[in-house]
């Protein structure tokens, strides 16, 4: 097992951000803090699309890209805006690649920080 590049910022608790196992690369659950900054978005969909940037920074710091990922798991406190959520997640599929990766989506009551969305990835080459 072998910790992989990552610049962010020291993580929230005791896990690491990406792992690489075999061919594999695992992305733990990535909530949407601004790396730079440190603050939340106010909006479920710049939510959405900032923890998808900040998965392809990770990915990008790994000599991989949004082609590689094969699994996705989505973790919201707002599962009736799944329609909002599948709109941006699309959007930025449809940027990236041709091929959707599988996926779960899973609604909860709370996230850390009071975030809406946690998404975690597996990544292959």
């Amino acid at each position: 097992m072998l910790k992989e590049k990552c610049t962010f910022k020291k993580p929230f608790g005791p896990y690491s951000p990406i792992l690489k196992i075999n061919n594999l690369f695992f992305i733990s659950g990535q909530i949407p803090v601004d790396q730079n900054t440190g603050l939340i978005p106010k909006y479920l969909t710049e939510q959405t699309t900032l923890v998808l940037n900040n998965i392809n920074t990770l990915l990008k710091e790994n000599q991989l890209s949004v082609k590689n990922i094969i699994k996705t798991t989505i973790f919201t406190t707002k599962i009736n805006k799944l329609k909002e959520i599948n709109l941006f997640y699309q959007k930025f599929f449809d940027k990236h690649t041709t091929i959707y990766p599988t996926r779960s989506c899973i609604g909860i009551s709370e996230l850390p920080k009071k975030v809406f969305i946690e998404i975690e990835a597996i990544a292959s080459i």
